[in-house]
């Protein structure tokens, strides 16, 4: 029997009702013309202030996604999931803004969380996204090795700043922070930047974590080749571990510009990467730390049966285990149950705001094969169970 099936540790805090509306929602979520639909609706009448509409989205989509508007309103999603054992990583989920005063904003908003959650074990992560600090464009010529103009330089080293300055508060309250990874066009430029953090603040232990995307290729070459370099220049890596959430986008880009397909050929062959992965930080326990972001259950059980064979506790700190909030409670549970370091990415911000982020999060679920009908299964089967022990 598969060990991520126990539907009462997955769903213990959750009520009938709540249950009942996440069904319904996932219902919605799992029709793709429906979803496609709905999310340019939802993106127009939010942003022209349809104050219902808000409301509509308030009480679905971003109360199963996201824990509050702030930080301070967030909290309480957070101590509820400390209860059982879970950690929150606070994702400020402001999306499609590139203008200097954002980014600033951002960068502001970044280290006001660090200084939130030091001394709280409940946040044992700070993360952001390298466009949140820059333009993605000016990311792509920085990794292109191309001139840059004189008002780009100082652009740049904006970024670099906004990048160092989270980084050297996290080193200095002790928290970790991840540095998400997004478009494979812009990626170069920010392993750059997160090798440059690693060197610089990682040289007791891996405070900047970057992220690997496994459906990607040449990921796994990439992490040998960067772990040369931190064997010669004595600094810890920290890595999360993902498979990825911009295929789609990235086969058209490159068919349109006439390079070759970035992306793994199908998702046997990112399986695999990602399982690839694994061994790669299951066989560096010296130097390199990882965050297992996934959503996968075999890939989830293939870590706790290798951490199994290497003799590492549940609880290692080198090993973390990652899911959205509003979704696989069932892994997120199941994990935390059996002691080890099980943590949800917990976005918020403003209804408005975060609506991008909702809206790319309905269209992933619908691209994702099973991933909607997982959801929906179990929370029948909770259901189910709830109504026979009555």
């Amino acid at each position: 029997m598969p060990i991520f099936n126990d539907t009462k540790i997955a769903f213990a805090d959750k009520s009938d009702a709540q249950l009942r509306k996440a069904y319904w929602m996932f219902r919605m979520i799992e029709q793709p013309s429906l979803t496609k639909i709905g999310t340019s609706v939802l993106n127009f009448t939010v942003h022209n202030n349809f104050p219902m509409v808000t409301g509509i989205v308030k009480n679905t989509l971003f109360e199963q996604f996201c824990g509050g508007e702030t930080r301070e309103e967030s909290m309480k999603v957070v101590k509820q999931l400390f209860k059982r054992g879970v950690g929150s990583i606070f994702d400020y989920s402001i999306e499609g803004k590139e203008d200097e005063e954002t980014f600033e904003a951002v960068c502001t908003e970044i280290k006001d969380i660090v200084k939130f959650s030091v001394g709280n074990p409940a946040i044992p992560f700070i993360v952001f996204k390298p466009t949140a600090f820059g333009r993605i464009d000016l990311y792509e010529a920085v990794g292109k090795n191309l001139e840059l103009t004189s008002s780009q330089k100082e652009e740049w080293a904006r970024v670099v700043r906004r990048f160092d300055e989270v980084c050297s508060l996290c080193h200095e309250h002790d928290k970790k922070v991840m540095v998400d990874a997004e478009e494979t066009w812009m990626q170069d430029a920010a392993d750059h930047l997160c090798e440059e953090m690693m060197e610089k603040y990682n040289r007791e232990k891996p405070i900047v974590w970057n992220t690997i995307q496994m459906y990607r290729t040449g990921r796994l070459e990439y992490m040998e080749a960067h772990l040369q370099k931190a064997h010669e220049k004595g600094y810890f890596i920290g890595y999360k571990i993902v498979r990825g959430a911009y295929m789609e986008k990235e086969r058209a880009r490159a068919a349109e510009k006439g390079y070759a397909d970035p992306i793994q050929p199908n998702k046997e062959a990112t399986d695999k990467n990602y399982n690839a992965g694994i061994d790669f930080v299951m066989n560096h326990p010296d130097r390199v730390s990882a965050f297992f972001g996934t959503h996968n259950e075999i890939s989830s059980e293939l870590v706790m049966d290798k951490m199994k064979l290497k003799g590492l506790e549940n609880d290692n700190p080198h090993i973390y285990f990652g899911q959205l909030y509003g979704m696989s409670d069932n892994i997120t549970f199941y994990l935390s149950d059996k002691g080890y370091n099980a943590t949800k990415y917990l976005p918020y911000g403003p209804v408005k705001d975060v609506v991008p982020y909702l809206t790319r999060r309905a269209q992933e679920n619908t691209s994702v094969a099973g991933q909607t009908g997982r959801e929906l299964g179990l929370i029948k089967k909770e259901l189910e169970r709830r109504k026979r022990s009555r």
